[in-house]
């Protein structure tokens, strides 16, 4: 904190005892409320103390996520706090669960047919659980038949990605193949049964790949 303006250092302190007691991430205009001062000025302290904690090497950093800041451990040091609360860590989410979240996440506002529509299975189970461990929640209905409830992602779940916002997501094309591997697949894939897969689509299919 050396390094900040002398008259910052009051307010400083006060934002980083907030910050020290928060359970989830402070908006700034919360901040600048509570410390009577402009929310440029809270951007501007958090991004001192940010700098100052990084120049230090401190084993905690300032972050913005979901909106807000907080305090939370540096991720050099992942591997103690990893040790230190391992014996209450929640079980994990399964491969359907993330399957479902990603899902959410990527296409809200969305139904549960929707995303049942998109898994191929019924999503009414893991939807429920999503939304009991905070990651999802009702953020609307369908305008069509049957006003069907809409789910989207929580704070909570940027908080534990640390993201700002949905926006910070990567991009579906990192994980979606290329034009060129979709229609070698279907070529493939439209192949009859009784007509063995041709060794040129096949070496195509790879090389597109």
């Amino acid at each position: 904190m050396s390094a900040l303006p002398f008259e910052w250092r009051a307010e400083a302190a006060a934002l980083e005892a907030v910050l020290i007691v928060a359970t989830e991430p402070v908006s700034p205009g919360l901040l600048a409320e509570l410390l009577e001062i402009s929310v440029e000025r809270v951007d501007e302290l958090c991004g001192a103390l940010r700098s100052g904690y990084e120049e230090e090497e401190r084993g905690f950093e300032l972050v913005k996520v979901a909106g807000g800041y907080r305090l939370q451990s540096h991720p050099a040091y992942r591997a103690y706090v990893e040790r230190f609360v391992l014996d209450d860590a929640p079980a994990r989410l399964s491969a359907a669960a993330l399957e479902t979240l990603a899902i959410v996440a990527y296409k809200q506002p969305i139904s549960r047919a929707q995303v049942a529509a998109i898994r191929g299975v019924n999503a009414d189970g893991v939807i429920r659980l999503l939304t009991s461990r905070g990651y999802v929640e009702p953020v609307g209905r369908d305008d069509g038949p049957g006003q069907a409830i809409l789910f989207g992602t929580t704070a909570l779940f940027l908080e534990r990605l640390g993201l700002d916002s949905t926006a910070d997501l990567p991009p579906l094309g990192q994980f979606v193949p290329d034009t060129a591997t979709v229609e070698a697949l279907e070529r493939v894939l439209r192949t009859s049964e009784d007509a063995p897969v041709g060794r040129d689509d096949t070496d195509r299919m790879r090389a597109e790949g």
